[in-house]
């Protein structure tokens, strides 16, 4: 795998908290965009990622990044790193015993009137609109124990499914919260070793999980490698399908891949579910020296629709360009849709550009970043009291590597070709990171 300088770029972490007013701001800011765009990601309390791949760069300390909206103003940014127990172990070693022990560095999730920042498998994280830390869910009881990154919301029940899979027995758990934050389903799901299962899907009436190629193998910790992860030819790739409120979960041989992230699903009728993902056809592949990985490929935009009747499924690749991070507008989650944003992908060390694809019409549009320039994920904030499902704005964060600085775009949601309506100016940069999410004035 090409070796990442995580210390340079639009990679480098920060190195400090600030609370900035005054942004310079380029076009018009829509009015209608009132509230605040969080974003989370990786960021050593010691300033200095040790290490050169990807797996160095994903386990380091959560640090959010919050960008503030009113009447038509940028109000602030500011950027905080999570105050947990290896917080407390940098800056505060007394407080540790009253801190939570998580590492919530990958997502933000608005649910049951909290805001929480999510690990991958650890406890939530209650947090603020400005970014304070409030300790453990308060409504989230049930979810104390651990839970996926990428759990997800039906936008007309309010509930919240999720699971957790880990390293250690019982490998996968699958739940269901519902909309005031209580455990309504909580059941263990048999699997015969420890998955990597990074994201799942859901429809109007099942949960989707995914059980692929790539997994844990301890021995890799002895031979100097931070995270025990890697591909195995060995292992079946299967997609799973369980009801939501639980039942008999059946499994879907599918040809090996690994999945990251998926884009949404549906059902197309009752007894077939479309399930729209970025694909990889492998993914952390030792090298035949196995002292270090084969290149990932780019990940694509593919398609799964599977026959619960007949057992089968059929899969289909659906464009040819190198996406990630792809995002929908999630009222839309579990329901049939037409439109999918994503972030263009033109070598696997570089994201860098947006694509808007019309599944409909079979479009796509694209907003083009300078080379050497890097881009975040496409977040999609609607239009209060939209009439379609694109009637919204694309909030991307932009590093400019000429002024080792980042702006915050925003993008006409329906048309990403054209100038962005505007763009924030920051002085410092916003380190590439995961994923985050919009939470507007009348949440906040």
């Amino acid at each position: 795998m090409a070796a990442l300088d995580l210390n340079a770029g639009a990679i480098a972490p920060v190195v400090d908290e600030v609370d900035l007013a005054d942004l310079r701001v380029t076009g018009t800011i829509p009015h209608e965009l009132n509230g605040v765009l969080i974003r989370n990601g990786p960021n050593p309390l010691r300033g200095r990622f040790t290490g050169n791949d990807v797996l160095d760069w994903w386990p380091e300390d959560a640090m959010l990044h919050g960008i503030a909206f009113k009447d038509g103003r940028v109000t602030c940014y500011r950027n905080r790193w999570t105050r947990t127990q290896r917080w407390a172990r940098v800056h505060h070693p007394e407080l540790v015993p009253f801190l939570l022990d998580t590492n919530p560095n990958v997502n933000v999730l608005q649910h049951a009137g909290e805001i929480l920042a999510l690990a991958e498998g650890g406890p939530p994280l209650a947090i603020s609109a400005e970014l304070e830390t409030l300790g453990a869910a308060r409504r989230h009881l049930g979810l104390a124990g651990g839970m996926t990154a990428h759990p997800k919301v039906d936008p007309q029940t309010g509930e919240l499914m999720t699971f957790r899979a880990d390293w250690k027995k019982p490998w996968l758990r699958y739940g269901v919260t519902d909309a005031t934050g209580r455990s309504s389903v909580d059941i263990e799901i048999e699997l015969p070793s420890a998955p990597m299962m990074h994201d799942m899907a859901i429809t109007a009436s099942r949960s989707i999980l995914l059980d692929l190629n790539v997994a844990y193998d301890f021995s890799m910790l002895s031979r100097g490698f931070r995270m025990p992860l890697r591909w195995h030819d060995e292992r079946a790739a299967r997609i799973g399908v369980i009801d939501r409120h639980g039942g008999k979960l059946r499994w879907f041989d599918i040809a090996p891949c690994f999945i990251q992230h998926v884009v949404n699903a549906y059902d197309a009728d009752e007894a077939t579910v479309v399930l729209d993902v970025v694909r990889y056809s492998h993914f952390f592949r030792l090298a035949d020296d196995a002292a270090g990985f084969e290149d990932n490929p780019l990940g694509v935009l593919w398609r799964y629709v599977i026959h619960l009747d007949r057992g089968t499924v059929i899969e289909q690749q659906t464009d040819d360009a190198g996406i990630e991070l792809p995002r929908i507008n999630e009222t839309r989650t579990g329901r049939p849709y037409r439109f999918l944003y994503a972030a263009k992908q033109p070598t696997n060390t570089e994201i860098r550009g947006v694509v808007r694809y019309d599944l409909e019409h079979g479009s796509m549009q694209q907003y083009r970043v300078p080379e050497g320039d890097q881009n975040s994920e496409p977040v999609f904030v609607g239009r209060p009291a939209a009439s379609a499902e694109d009637d919204g704005w694309l909030l991307v964060c932009v590093y400019r590597r000429a002024t080792d600085t980042s702006d915050l775009v925003i993008l006409d949601a329906r048309n990403i070709e054209a100038d962005p309506l505007a763009t924030v100016h920051l002085p410092r940069r916003i380190p590439a990171g995961f994923h985050g999410t919009w939470v507007s004035q009348d949440n906040s």
